[in-house]
Order: structure tokens, then sequence, then C-alpha cells
């Protein structure tokens, strides 16, 4: 038996029983994050004022439909099908609108519209993220090989902007190259690929949020903190959005210096994550406040599974090991499993200097989800 096949069953069976009336409850919603009552927004609520980045295009609109698509790939459900597509057909308004989209396309139509193809054979859903994909090569910046990040923020001009949450993107990019069988989607991932691997990712294995080129010439002009603590330190779930994105990459090229990249990122979470378990905003943040992010634990964890997956046998169990104490850290001390709450996992930080902590995330109950899934040997996964 499996060191963790009774803790995964166990966990299992109450992520069964919360998604199945969580779906059921929230079927008509796309949602974020949870009010004070406990119960999920909804994103792609057009009567709301939300800006033209924060409502239909925010960029984690696609994960309330990936967690169906998990839900039906354990359970073979047709109504997790059913609720998956209700948001998905919604995304369709942004490839329609086309203002305000950016390159988190990979993120909204990967685990959505990708999702639905690859499970059911959806022809609409395939040309939906065929059509999100060529808008996400637009972006391609070919001075500077980066994929040109936001679109201009409050004051800020972005042109020449990348940031490291982009190597989940990627993951679209390979599967039109894959589908199509077009080589410019994976030219394309893998220019973009190398520039991280040249510019995000430090010497000891911690990377940057952001930097900044020059969009005229590619000349790399400086690295940002973004979300993190502080310019040079190591926000978390960019950490992990780093380990798992190059771990995407090396299943789909097979390029070893990317494999090596996972595992140096890898070694330097595994070397900065607490005995508890428990994941800070940034590896480097000061002790006080104790600003937690569950969300990057969750993403952290599941990189961690992807590396283990591609090492010699001798070397699985430590990468396996280090995902597991964060789940169960999360499992024993920041879940919730009642009817009080739609969310899963609590104590999320958008951002270390963000004035709100410790909130719900649909995206970490989605990464928390698909790594105990793979804990259980399930690896049709939706990257």
């Amino acid at each position: 038996m499996d060191k963790y096949q009774a803790w995964v069953e166990e966990v299992i069976g109450k992520i069964r029983e919360k998604m199945d009336w969580v779906s059921e409850k929230n079927k008509d919603k796309i949602p974020y994050t949870t009010d004070d009552s406990g119960c999920y927004d909804d994103r792609g609520d057009m009567t709301k004022e939300w800006s033209v980045d924060n409502g239909l295009n925010w960029w984690t609109n696609g994960f309330f439909g990936g967690m169906m698509w998990l839900m039906y790939q354990d359970t073979g459900e047709q109504k997790y099908a059913d609720i998956a597509r209700i948001s998905e057909y919604r995304l369709e308004q942004c490839l329609a609108d086309f203002y305000g989209l950016h390159h988190d396309v990979g993120f909204m139509f990967q685990p959505t519209c990708v999702a639905d193809y690859r499970l059911t054979g959806n022809e609409r859903s395939r040309k939906n993220a065929l059509h999100a994909a060529v808008l996400l090569a637009g972006r391609f910046n070919p001075e500077g090989q980066f994929i040109r990040a936001w679109n201009d923020l409050s004051g800020d001009d972005t042109r020449g902007w990348a940031i490291i949450d982009c190597m989940f993107n990627l993951s679209l990019l390979y599967w039109a190259s894959e589908e199509t069988k077009d080589p410019r989607f994976r030219h394309i991932a893998v220019k973009h690929a190398d520039t991280v691997m040249k510019y995000f990712v430090r010497p000891d294995g911690s990377v940057n949020h952001i930097v900044e080129f020059d969009p005229q010439t590619g000349e790399m002009l400086r690295s940002l903190g973004g979300q993190g603590y502080c310019e040079g330190s190591s926000w978390t779930r960019g950490q992990g959005w780093a380990v798992y994105g190059f771990m995407i990459s090396y299943f789909h090229t097979g390029k070893e210096e990317y494999l090596i990249t996972a595992k140096k990122i890898a070694h330097y979470c595994m070397a900065a994550l607490d005995e508890s378990g428990i994941v800070p905003v940034d590896f480097r943040q000061p002790k006080e406040p104790a600003w937690e992010d569950s969300c990057g634990a969750c993403v952290i964890a599941g990189g961690l599974l992807e590396v283990a997956k591609a090492v010699p046998e001798q070397e699985k169990e430590m990468y396996r090991q280090a995902a597991f104490r964060i789940l169960d850290a999360i499992y024993r001390t920041r879940s919730d499993w009642s009817r009080d709450c739609d969310a899963i996992v609590r104590n999320c930080s958008g951002s270390y200097h963000n004035p709100e902590h410790h909130v719900t995330m649909v995206y970490a109950d989605y990464f928390f989800m698909e790594a105990v899934y793979k804990l259980m040997g399930n690896t049709g996964l939706l990257w």
C-alpha cells in the first residue's frame, strides 16, 4: 500500500462530499473568493460594475470550471461536465470582446476549454482554446523573446513587463502546437521559457516576480518585487509558478535544462519550508506580521509532485514527502469542510502588501484538489 493512500482516500472523500453541494449551489457563478457569509462571489456577473480587467476577464475565471473537470475525471458524473460548461461558455464573451484580455488566457481557457476537449472531444471547446492560444502568441515580443504580461496598469507602462506566472500559460501554447502540428506555438513557448530561465531564476533557486525589458530592444532593464515583500525577495506563489511551470515545459519538450531549473527552484522551496508545512507570502518576509499564502503552498506542492514524476526512483520520495507535508498542513489546519463556507482552503493572500490577508481563493482549492489527485496517482491532469 502506498504510504499516502489512507490519507488520500480520506481527503478525496471530503472533496467529493463538499463539491457535490458546492457545485450545485454555484453552478451559475464564476467565483473568485467568498464574501462575509461564506458564499462565493461571481466575477461573471455582468450586472455589477466590474472593471474591464476585473470582471469576466479576471484571470482566475477558469479555475471553478477546472475544479468541475477534476470532479468529472474522478467520478464520471455528467453533472460536473454540465456545470463546467456553464462558466466555460460564458468566457466566450471575452474572446468576442477582445479588450481586457491578457497573457493569463492560459489560466482561463486551459482548465476549461482544453480540459473539456481532452476529456470529451468537444469541438466548440477546441475552437475557443485555439482562439485563445492565437491571442496569447500575439503577445510575444520577438526582440526580448518574452510574452508581455499585463495590459497597461493604472499609470504603469507594462509593454516590456513579463512575469513568472506566465510559465503556466505556456501550456496553452504547447497544447495548440501539438493539436495543430504547427510549431510556431511551441517556438514561442520555448523562447519565453528560455528567457525566464535566464533572467528570472537566481543562482540560489529563488525567482523574480516581474522583469522589465525594453520593448524596443529587448534589453533587460530591471526586476520588480511585484506581489512579494520587495525587489530581490521570494514571493512563494511565484516560486510555485516557476517550479511547476518549468516542469510543464520539460514534459512538453524534453529539454533537460528545464528539469534542472525546476529542481533548483524546488530545492530552494524545500530548504525554506518550515517544519509546520505552513507557507508564508514570501520566503524572505519579516517574521512579523506572519502573513501566509495557502494558495502559494498548494501550487508549490503540485510542482514538487511533478518533479517527483521525472526523477530517478531513489529521489522521488524527497519531493513527495515535502509536497505531502504542505498538503497535510492545509488539510489539518487550513481547510474548511463545513457548509458554512463554499471554499475549502483558508489563509490565502494575493500579495504581501495587499491590505487583505488570509482570505479564500478559488484557485487555491483547484491546486489543492489537483495535488491530492496526483498523490492518488491520477495523472490525467489538465496542463
